[in-house]
């Protein structure tokens, strides 16, 4: 993938990846030569063939040494038709190679995914972080100072607090006038008749 002129990041190039499983490829891989992309395999779903057996499959997933020596085989999924046909995989991503390996069962197994290549350029990365930075700051420049509100005293829930010596009362009563009136006991109801 090219830079584009504005600097912006072009979408990866990202396409469908499937094997089959089976008695007779019990094994398959997915690897790579291109090494201008970064390529990563994002697992989907695994599932069980239609004219499967009610039977375990177990899937697992082998690393290799560079030299192709196999150094560990972990199970993936464990798959049955009358049980448990589908799983789910979505959150699993991969760096090739990659080997899928049916330990048990006679399959078909179906394993997909989507194989992403991303472009391998560490400049560019850097350089939309700096971006990115620079658009932060000039929001922070941009947003307005908000005012400070003077610190008030907690009087207490429900308390007034007095009028000191200097304040005027007309504001006390001005206010009175204009509130609600209250509610409370006694005012305004009337007694309940005794039975």
């Amino acid at each position: 993938m090219a830079h584009s002129t504005t600097n912006k990041p072009e979408k990866p190039l990202s396409t469908l990846w499937g094997c089959e499983l089976n008695e007779k490829d019990r094994t398959s891989t997915f690897a790579t030569d291109d090494s201008k992309h970064q390529h990563q395999l994002a697992l989907r779903t695994m599932c069980l063939g239609a004219d499967a057996k009610d039977e375990f499959n177990i899937v697992e997933l082998v690393s290799k040494s560079e030299d192709g020596a196999e150094i560990r085989a972990v199970p993936l999924a464990t798959l049955k038709a009358s049980a448990m046909p589908t799983v789910n995989l979505s959150g699993i991503d991969l760096i090739p190679p990659v080997t899928f390996r049916l330990k048990t069962g006679s399959g078909p197994v179906y394993v997909s995914g989507e194989h992403v290549a991303l472009e391998d350029d560490y400049s560019f990365d850097e350089d939309m972080e700096e971006e990115e930075e620079e658009e932060e700051e000039e929001v922070i420049e941009e947003s307005p100072p908000k005012p400070v509100k003077p610190a008030r005293k907690n009087t207490g829930a429900g308390k007034r607090k007095k009028p000191e010596k200097g304040e005027e009362e007309e504001e006390i009563v001005s206010e009175e006038e204009n509130s609600p009136p209250k509610k409370g006991r006694g005012r305004g109801r009337k007694p309940a008749a005794k039975k």
